[in-house]
């Protein structure tokens, strides 16, 4: 299968270690995965702004760029639910039918990463090993954008070594929400304690995710606490091996 990297702009510009992981895992698992260099922000936080317009270009660049491929594989549920349910609505906003249906055709086949691995794959055990106690915190647009479901924890519970335990009020957002947080800094830190407040009560030595974005904003939280309580994304730990 020819498949390709989405890496997002946070893997790219603050945490290349989740799209290094990604490729590693994947690779391990047998396929060869290419990294499109030509690739660029999706545009969904010009979209979620209100900047359309200037997201159409991104739109353009992203359907040209991934257009060959088989599947693309995105370590984020944020900006794959931007390629799937944005793309072609921007590009019918400004009258390109033709772009949207190409935009529609890529959309069809990019998959968040736990989408791919149990959905394309059929997999739900990848051979990892991570000896660590481990809460998941499912980010708000994987949950009701994708919904993922369970499908990243069905495949953090065949992890080898793992102890998975479950964190409370699971589905409230931290209050990342990209833009939200700097606009609404007061309410973002207010939901930003509730969420750390979760985190800790289960004694995690580690808080994963399938966003970095969210992870960013808890793991900031956390370190600012002294926790002990680190933040590391679902593909870092997936790509994890007894090696």
């Amino acid at each position: 299968m020819r498949v390709a990297l989405f890496v997002t702009c946070l893997a790219d510009t603050l945490f290349p270690e989740v799209g290094k992981a990604t490729v590693q895992l994947l690779e391990r698992l047998g396929h060869q995965v290419e990294f499109p260099q030509a690739q660029t922000c999706c545009g969904q936080m010009h979209v979620n702004t209100g900047y359309l317009r200037d997201a159409l270009p991104l739109v353009r660049n992203h359907a040209a760029v991934f257009g060959g491929y088989e599947a693309i594989v995105v370590p984020s549920g944020s900006c794959a639910g931007s390629v799937r349910h944005q793309h072609a609505m921007v590009a019918r906003r400004y009258g390109e039918d033709d772009l949207a249906r190409r935009a529609e055709d890529v959309a069809s086949r990019t998959f968040e990463l736990s989408e791919f691995l149990t959905d394309v794959l059929g997999l739900e055990d990848v051979g990892a090993y991570y000896p660590h106690r481990v809460t998941y915190h499912p980010t708000c647009h994987s949950l009701r954008l994708l919904r993922v479901g369970d499908r990243p924890l069905r495949l953090l519970r065949h992890v080898g070594g793992l102890d998975l335990v479950d964190l409370p009020d699971a589905e409230v957002c931290c209050g990342f929400g990209g833009t939200f947080a700097v606009k609404n800094a007061d309410v973002s830190t207010a939901m930003l304690a509730d969420k750390m407040r979760g985190v800790l009560a289960t004694r995690a030595e580690v808080c994963t995710a399938g966003d970095s974005s969210c992870l960013m904003h808890i793991g900031g939280g956390l370190s600012r606490l002294n926790a002990g309580t680190r933040t590391v994304h679902l593909a870092e730990i997936l790509a994890s091996t007894r090696e």
